[in-house]
This record gives C-alpha cells, structure tokens and sequence, in this order.
C-alpha cells in the first residue's frame, strides 16, 4: 500500500461531561503522561490535542513540571495545540465569548510554541453563521468540521462563507467523523483489509489523487501500543491535523476557488445528529449565562475603560476565564450529569459575581460625585436614551436633574414608616443595635419620653451614635418605637446620554423649576396623564384600566384567558398572545420526543387578573392562571428503556403568573412569567400567533440576523424538528419576541411562533429515544434535569414590520438603566451630564468596549444587508484597526474627535483609539 494514509493520533477530550471536570481531569493527566513518554521514545510520534488549550492547562496545573516538555515537541511539529481555549458550543454563547475563547487559546498556544493554525470544531452541535469571519479575523485560514455539514457537500473540502462574503477552506470529517479512522489500528490481525475498505470510502470523498485523512482517537481515548509499526506496515505516516491540511494544500493563501460553496450556518441533521434539545434543557442555565455575558461584556468592561480608574484586568480576565470554561458544548449545554451542571452554574455565578465587582467599583467612583440624597443614572448603552427607571427615594418631593428642571415621575409604592411599637424591656430594644445599624437602617436620632424610646432611622448614617449614651435615659422606659423616614418607590423618565450618566434628587417645591410643557415634563409630583403633551421630548403617557394597557406606540388587551391582544402603531394586530402549551417530553437532555400518546394542555382552569400601576410611566397588570398539567409518570411504565407512552393521569396545580407591563415610550410590551414546575417529563412553551403567515424566520445570532425557513434537512436518522436558537431576539410574521438569553424557538404549522420556556427530562441520554436512532451518550439519570421548582423568564412581544425594527429595541430590552445612590455630602450640587462614547449607525451594534494596554478597544457588528456607517464619537484623538486577537493594523482618520467607519454587510471591525 502507498502512503495514501494520513493517520492523525489525537484524543477527543471532554473535559466534563457524565462525569465532573476533576474526575475527568484525574483520566487526562494519565492519558498526557503516556502521550509524552511515547512521543519522546518514538521520533516519528505526532499527536493532535484536540484544538483546546484547556487540556494542556489541566494538565499543567498538576503537572508544572513537564511544560517544556510539551513546549519542545510544540515548537517541532510534533504535538498540535490549540487555537481554542475550550471546544465551545457555538450557539449557547455569545459572539463576544467565542472571540474571546479564541484570544485566550491562541496567546496562551503562542506561550508554548504557537497555536495549531486551523480552526478545530469536531464536535460542536452545528456552526453559526459568522465563524468563517470569526477565524479569518484572528488569522487563521483552515477550519475543519463535522456536525451540520449540508447534504450538498460530497466532498472532504469546501469554502464555507460567512454573511459578509468571507470564505475559509473547510475540511470536512466524513464517514465517522473525527473517529473516522478509529477502527483501523484495534487489532494487527485484518490491518490491510481495514485500511483498504478506509481508502475505498474515503476515495468517494477526497477524489482520486492525494492523502486520506484518518483520525485516529475518540473521546478520552489513549493510543494504542505498537501504533507506529502498524501505521508502517501499511506504508501510511504520521501527521498533526495542521501539518496534514497545510501539506496537502501547500502555500495556500486562503483561495477557495474551485470548492464547493456553502453560506451561513450549519445546522443540517443530513450527515450527524446535531442534538438541539441541548439548546433547552437545563433552561436556568442558559439563562445565567446570558445574564453574565451581558454583565461583563456591556457592563463592567465599557463602564471600567471608559469612568473607572485603574483598569481592572485581571478581575475581568478571571470572569472571562469563567465564561469561557463554562461554553464547553458538554458544560452550559447541559447534557452532562448533574454534578457537572452544578459546577458549569457555579462558574458563571462566579463570572456574573466578578462582573458585578468591577460595575459596582465603577459606579461607586461615580456615585461619589453624587449627593447621598441624590441618584445616579448609569447608561449602558452606546446612543443618547430616554428610559424609564424605578428609584427608590426619600420624601415625598419631585426629583429634578443638574438643570433644576422637574423630572416625570410616577409614585409605584410607600415603605412603611413604623417599624416597630411593642411594649419591650429596652434592655432587648438595645441589642438589636449594631453600630449605626438598625433594622437595616441607620439610626439618625433618639428621644426618650414618657416611658417610650423612639429611635428614627433612615437608609444613609447621619450619626456618632454610641449605645452606651442610652443606658442614662433608659429609667421607666417601657416601650419601644422605631420610625423610619418617609421613602418610596417611585418611575421617573430619564434622559441619559450614551455611555454615560446623569443624576436626580428630591427637591422641595418651592424650589422646582418645572419645565414647560413643550419640553415634556410632567408638574412636580403629578401622575396625571393629562398633564402630558405628544410633543417635546416626551413621550405619550401610558394609560391603564386594568383590561387596557395603551402608550401611544402600543395598545395591549388582556382577554378572559389572559392571553394578550396586541395592536401596533403601523396597524398590526397579534391575537392570541402568550397562550401556555404545556406537552410530555419522554426525551433526554440531547433530543426532545414526546409521549407515543401526547397530551396538550393549553387551556387553564381558573384566570384572574389585578391592576397594579395605571401610569403615565408604567402600567402594569398581572395575570394568574391555574392549570392542570400531569404529573408524568405515574401510573405508566417509565424507565430508561421504556418511555413512559402516555402522560400520567395524575395532575398538579401549576399557577402561572405573568406580569403585563407596558413603559412610556417603549413599542413592545414586556413579560414576566412565572411558575413553580412541580411536573416532570414535560415541555412547556409560550405561544404568539402570527399576524400574518410567515415562510421564514429571523434570529439574532453570534454577530449575525440568521434567516431559517419552516423545515429542517434530514438525512442521518435524527428526526429534524424546526427549533433553533435565538440570541436576544426572534421575528416572524409581523411580531418579535425580545429575549434575555438563548432560546428555543419554532414556527409551528398551526402559525404560531412558540418560545420554549421551560424543557423537563431525567436522563442525560436514553438509548431508545423515538426521534433519535443511537444513542447520544450514556444512560444515566440527571433528576435535577427536571428543572423543578420556582421558574421565572423575562421577554417582551413587540408587533413590527421588518425584522430590521426589532435590534434596536432589544438593546433597550436587554440593557436597563443603573440606579446607585450618591455618597457626597448632601450640600454638594448634582454633577452635569456626561457622556462617554456613542456609537451610531444603520444595524450598527456595538459588542465589545475595553482597554487593551493603553488604547481603547471597540468591537461593532453591522446587522445590516446593506452597506453601513459606524459613526463613533467621543473626543478621539488618534485610530486604529485592529484584528480580533488584537493586533494592531492600519490607522484610521478621526476628524473633530469622530471616527466614520464604513461597514460591509454583517462586518465585524474592531477599532482601537485614545481619547484627548
């Protein structure tokens, strides 16, 4: 035989899975030692180590002493590492994070010899849209891939093209994938017959000249002893995965001409099951993890780079580090035991916290110009905003801004004043004391009189205060009375400019300046919608009766079901919306599949409603609706190998409440849904009929609107059910939903678009699963997969007439506004406005906002077919282009403090700049 074999030896490594990260850590440390004492006794030994440089830092971490040792064979060519930080799951994280994963593994790859130059994705469930650009951008020329691969490939190698026109050769691992050579060295009996029917298949693939790839390792596996003889006897080589792509291509210089070509995102099921349960099980935990990206990358690192001090580094490289453990596609997807998803929701807990740490530092330096009276407005976002925030406030005054002008206000609701009136020993009343702090408040003063102590307290300290000045007082005392100072919670439309802030406080009065009604402020204190006019900067009031919630922009009803009627501005109407679907789920946490005898349950048995707010600012009702759904299980043989077929007769009381509130100024309405899940086996999800029938989808992605039709290909036995990811937004027909976090999402064929809000199964996979031929992993049970307990999920429904509308309104959506109460001393004045840096243009979304070294760092996505400009102001003095590791490029001109940048369609730029 001639050397038409290429044999790759690698392992493909999970770093936690049906087992937890250490257990499996304990498992790699022992495979790396044998790894390295093979490689050093066999000269002509390679090994791939599975694209992520997670399994080298493992490794390391319990054995420092053998880094050069691995850094010698990197730097020969021997052993391939990286790019990636940790093999991902594309779809669970955001575009940030992925760029990130690869920034961290390629710069940690280059500390030990440099990075292996192909982007590995062998297992990830599917590919999004912009990866080809992704890769491209950080350098790298090659990917290579299994998952998701169209039918239209019937070659190992095709230019796979990104939204902005950027193609990458792809090499494609057919016939088993990154195993597909796994079965060949088992046994030296039968080698050359094996190797034979190998060239037979893979010929069929690669055409009839040149090198056969063959991967030879499968998940945790070590190399088999006497490999190398074997892979001599039949006239075959050794070879990285790189060192065979680039040799096989020679001085390729990224032309793809000549390959077959695919666009966009690879999520066919024709070739490998692409698992998309992932995407809805364990719901909790895409839902922390949206939250903690959306921390870090829009908060703490724009905020920190732009009004914090000394830039906060290794804080934020510790909530990266999180973050990016915690997309392993066998970690925030959820399909591992429930140990490993404790550790995964421990991790981004962590992220969120360390997130949390350095927003706070930040705006604490901000709030120190803020008198403690007063509140400071944060804006997260990159354009000027009017938005609605609630305060919590003392007194009972209007709030005014810098300008002494009044500021439109609602009043939510009062806090109680009288805390405490009780016959007591004053002797107990003193050990409640704790410092200044009672009650959780601060003691502000104390009198004793006609046997009563009365302390006052409030939220700031404004006291020396020292028990031991009590004890003389205390004779005939028998009563004891705490008083806290007047305070509420209160709405106030607030106008902050971008990435930047602003500040309110109570006034008295007589000391307002209120505004004219052509500026759009409402009187001091008044919550009456007549006091508001169409014109000036504010918006219509929003009016509520309990039934009807209306702003100007948007009119919501609530029907006798409690489903929602919506009528838009343009004339759209969406009937119907936030039916509850509850349906059994005998599946796993890879695949969805419901009962051979499903039971629906879409109507409750009891609905009531209460008004909450009225308006101007916020109107608010909440729906309670009781439902009867199964239990699941009982009564029925369940087991691993016998789904149970039908769902249990016996049923549990689930109410579901959903809070209805509509702001002033907003065009869609928000909804917060919540239920105690007390059912197992079951899928729950959340309706909105179509206005109008729709043949497509559109969904925000990583960098990228990815448009889907009805229908999903099949091909490799995994039944191709039409649920897919979205990001922050999805939109059909006329309507979107605004999201917090990656969800599942379909357009069924009664015309409803359903949001997946909750997805209950007790295995990790089951071997007879009735919409999957094999099995997904092994069969064990995960009962915390069941997601009981309280379940709470934030969305908005917004009718409108492109998909193009919605982008803008899921930044407000998903970037409130910060409140921090001020620290300086209350005679300081409220400090001016301020802003940071805006960011404008046609779909232009900024993504990232940090320091690297002593430049600025922004990264922006155009969400735009159409050419674009990203208009970035913010007294520039000097810019730069930069790729996505980085790297520095060519300057780009800034004129009066502005930078006009042009996009392509879907272009991801990254600029670098300093500030006068």
């Amino acid at each position: 035989m001639t050397t038409e074999i290429v044999v790759v030896p690698h392992t493909h490594w999970d770093r936690e899975w049906y087992e937890p990260f250490q257990r499996f850590r304990l498992r790699l440390v022992a495979l790396l030692d044998e790894v390295l004492d093979t490689m050093e006794r066999e000269p002509g030994y390679h090994f791939t180590l599975d694209g992520q440089l997670a399994c080298v830092d493992d490794y390391l971490e319990v054995r420092p002493e053998n880094r050069d040792r691995i850094a010698a064979l990197v730097e020969a060519g021997r052993l391939a590492i990286g790019p990636w930080q940790i093999l991902l799951d594309e779809f669970l994280c955001s575009g940030e994070n992925i760029v990130r994963n690869l920034e961290l593994g390629m710069d940690r790859a280059d500390k030990l010899g440099g990075a292996m130059p192909v982007g590995y994705l062998p297992d990830m469930f599917g590919h999004t849209a912009q990866m080809p650009q992704i890769l491209r951008k950080a350098g790298l020329l090659h990917a290579c891939v299994y998952r998701g691969v169209p039918s239209a490939v019937v070659t190992d190698a095709f230019a796979w093209v990104a939204p902005d026109g950027t193609a990458i050769r792809t090499q494609y691992l057919p016939a088993g994938g990154y195993g597909n050579g796994a079965h060949l060295f088992h046994d030296p009996a039968g080698l050359a017959e094996r190797a034979a029917a190998f060239v037979a298949t893979m010929r069929r693939w690669h055409g009839p000249e040149g090198p056969l790839l063959a991967m030879y390792g499968t998940d945790h596996s070590a190399p088999v002893r006497g490999l190398p003889e074997m892979v001599a006897a039949i006239g075959a080589r050794m070879d990285t995965l790189s060192g065979y792509i680039t040799a096989n291509n020679g001085a390729y210089d990224g032309d793809v001409d000549g390959l077959p070509r695919v666009t966009g995102e690879l999520r066919s099921h024709a070739r490998a099951n692409i698992l998309p349960g992932v995407i809805s099980v364990r719901a909790h935990v895409k839902q922390a993890m949206g939250r903690a990206e959306r921390m870090v990358e829009r908060y703490a690192e724009p905020l920190a780079a732009l009004w914090g001090g000394e830039w906060p580094g290794r804080f934020l490289d510790m909530a990266w580090w999180r973050l990016v453990d915690a997309s392993g596609h066998d970690s925030v997807t959820g399909c591992g035991v429930d140990e490993t998803a404790q550790q995964v929701a421990a991790r981004i807990a962590e992220a969120e916290h360390l997130g949390q740490a350095v927003r706070d530092m930040v705006t604490a330096r901000l709030a120190a110009g803020v008198p403690s009276d007063g509140v400071l407005v944060v804006n997260p976002t990159p354009a000027a905003r009017a938005g609605v925030v609630l305060l919590d406030v003392a007194g009972s005054d209007p709030l005014v801004d810098a300008a002494g002008a009044t500021v439109p206000l609602q009043p939510l609701e009062y806090a109680p004043t009288l805390l405490l009136d009780e016959e007591m020993d004053p002797a107990t009343a003193l050990t409640f004391i704790h410092g200044t702090e009672l009650y959780g408040q601060h003691i502000t003063g104390w009198s004793a009189e006609d046997g009563v102590l009365t302390f006052t307290v409030a939220r700031e300290s404004a006291l020396a205060f020292d028990v031991a000045d009590l004890r003389d007082a205390l004779d005939g005392v028998t009563r004891v009375r705490i008083l806290a100072e007047p305070r509420r919670t209160v709405a106030a439309l607030v106008q902050a400019p971008p990435l930047g802030h602003t500040s309110l406080r109570p006034r008295p009065a007589d000391q307002v300046f209120t505004a004219s009604r052509t500026e759009g402020a409402v009187p001091a204190g008044s919550h009456d919608p007549a006091c508001w006019l169409a014109s000036g900067s504010a918006p219509l009031p929003v009016r509520c009766d309990g039934q009807t919630l209306d702003n100007g922009l948007l009119r919501v009803t609530i029907a006798a079901d409690g489903t929602l009627t919506l009528f838009g501005a343009d004339g759209t109407t969406v009937t119907g919306a936030g039916r509850i679907v509850d349906g059994g789920d005998v599946g796993d946490t890879y695949n969805y599949a419901p009962p051979a005898e499903d039971l629906l349950v879409t109507d409750p048995v009891q609905m009531e409603s209460e008004l909450v707010h009225s308006g101007p600012l916020v109107a608010a009702v909440d729906v309670r609706r009781a439902y009867r759904w199964p239990a699941a299980g009982d009564g029925v043989p369940d087991t691993p190998e016998v789904p149970a077929p039908r769902r249990a007769s016996r049923t549990e009381e689930v109410v579901v409440a959903t809070r209805v509130e509509l702001r002033a100024g907003e065009p869609f309405v928000r909804l917060h849904v919540e239920f105690d899940n007390r059912c197992a086996d079951h899928r729950v999800r959340l309706h909105v009929p179509l206005p109008e029938p729709a043949t497509q989808s559109h969904a925000e992605g990583q960098f990228a609107v990815v448009t889907r039709g009805l229908t999903a290909e099949a091909g490799c036995g995994e039944t191709p059910l039409p649920t897919f990811p979205a990001s922050g937004w999805v939109a059909a027909g006329r309507v979107a939903a605004l999201l917090e976090h990656v969800t599942e999402y379909e357009l069924t064929g009664d015309g409803d678009l359903a949001l997946t809000l909750l997805r209950s199964v007790g295995y990790l996979s089951r071997n007879r699963n009735a919409l999957r031929p094999e099995p997904a992993g092994p069969q064990l049970p995960t009962p915390a997969a069941q997601s009981r307990g309280l379940r709470t999920v934030r969305l908005a429904l917004m009718p409108c007439a492109s998909w193009q509308d919605v982008p803008p309104a899921a930044e407000v959506f998903r970037h409130d506004l910060l409140t921090v109460a001020g620290t300086a001393e209350p005679t300081r004045p409220l400090p001016a406005p301020a802003a940071g840096l805006s960011v404008t243009g046609d779909g232009v979304t900024m993504t990232s906002l940090r320091m690297r070294d002593d430049w600025h760092e922004l990264r922006v996505v155009a969400l735009t077919p159409d050419p674009t400009e990203a208009v970035i102001t913010g007294d520039l003095a000097e810019a730069r282009h930069a790729d996505l590791r980085g790297r520095p490029g060519d300057p780009v001109p800034v004129q009066d403090g502005t930078v006009r940048l042009p996009l392509k369609p879907w272009e991801i730029a990254t600029i670098q700049f300093r500030k006068l």
